[in-house]
């Protein structure tokens, strides 16, 4: 049977949360959903609205600020950890400067983890606005999302017929985590551009909580399909890792989003990804199917060889090439 490309699907987490007989239903849904648009929407996930509520309320007050404050806790501060703030056109996607700004943060390196002292970018200590309780809100969220992230890792593993902790035991017993807040301001006019243009995410899984202003699109059985807000839902897909591994059965499905509400945007995307230094390699799933003609970036995911870290390296230096040259990578 086809699966429906016409919307998103929604996937009932509880069975995987609380255990019990319908775990492997739940499993399946979210087989379905990797294996047609590679994106889906969850529900019954256990994370804490409270939660979600503050930490919502607390990056729209950091970007409330005027931009000299927001630049106290620049990019560039941070050097090679790759944390803190970019203004308005500070990223790229395929070249274009996106129309959003926003704050990066990772799992928090002290200065004597061994990664540190050797200078390996995308580690060290996050930079933190000076708002009361954002430090706390960010640390607890981070931690939310990454039970998640093991959760619905589980439910794929079942999905793929392998043993639940597959992915815990092989990729993400250390994972690489990577927390984004963006804000979307509203467009000058209908044709200034997008918000963020079409891509697909590096790693494994994606875990958005997006606001309800809308404009996340999707692109599916060759159109773009809207994937409007959902209340008390989170938005998942799949990254090209994972299509990776799956040999192509799992997709990393292009993506954008358009900011057309007229209003601020917010969105809230964690990465939950493998270890830096997972190997990795294809499961015995059959023949591999890159698609290297059809993706957005003409590139075959599944003629990578190497470790996790060298893939986002060579990613995330594109889409800040200040950032790349100044940490060595090209």
């Amino acid at each position: 049977m086809r699966p429906d490309l016409s919307a998103v699907p929604i996937v009932d987490l509880a069975p995987l949360v609380h255990g019990g007989p319908d775990k492997r239903s739940a499993a399946r849904a979210i087989d379905e959903a990797c294996r047609g648009s590679g994106f889906f929407y969850v529900v019954g996930h256990g994370v804490d609205e409270a939660l979600a509520a503050r930490i919502d309320a607390l990056c729209r007050a950091f970007f409330a600020q005027d931009l000299d404050r927001k630049l106290e806790i620049r990019m560039e501060k941070a050097g090679r950890a790759w944390r803190g703030y970019f203004p308005v056109g500070g990223e790229l996607t395929s070249g274009k400067p996106d129309i959003k700004e926003g704050i990066y943060f990772g799992a928090e390196h002290g200065d004597d983890h061994p990664r540190v002292r050797a200078g390996l970018p995308l580690h060290g200590n996050n930079l933190f606005p000076d708002l009361p309780g954002f430090r706390e809100a960010v640390l607890a969220w981070m931690a939310e999302m990454t039970r998640l992230g093991h959760v619905i890792l589980e439910g794929m593993a079942l999905g793929l017929g392998l043993p639940a902790s597959y992915f815990a035991e092989h990729y993400t017993a250390d994972p690489t985590i990577l927390f984004r807040a963006f804000h979307y301001p509203p467009p000058h006019d209908a044709s200034e551009g997008w918000g963020v243009g079409e891509h697909t995410d590096y790693g494994l899984l994606t875990i958005l909580r997006q606001d309800d202003a809308g404009g996340l699109q999707v692109k599916s059985g060759g159109l773009w399909i809207e994937a409007p807000p959902v209340p008390g839902s989170f938005v998942c897909n799949i990254g090209d890792m994972l299509d990776r591994m799956t040999g192509g059965q799992y997709r990393s499905t292009p993506h954008r989003v358009h900011n057309r509400s007229g209003r601020n945007r917010i969105s809230l995307p964690f990465f939950f990804d493998p270890g830096w230094d997972a190997k990795i390699q294809a499961i015995d799933m059959g023949r591999a199917d890159g698609r290297a003609g059809e993706r957005w970036d003409h590139q075959d995911v599944h003629e990578f060889r190497g470790t996790y870290g060298q893939w986002l390296l060579g990613k995330v230096a594109k889409v800040f090439p200040e950032l790349g040259r100044t940490a060595g990578v090209t």
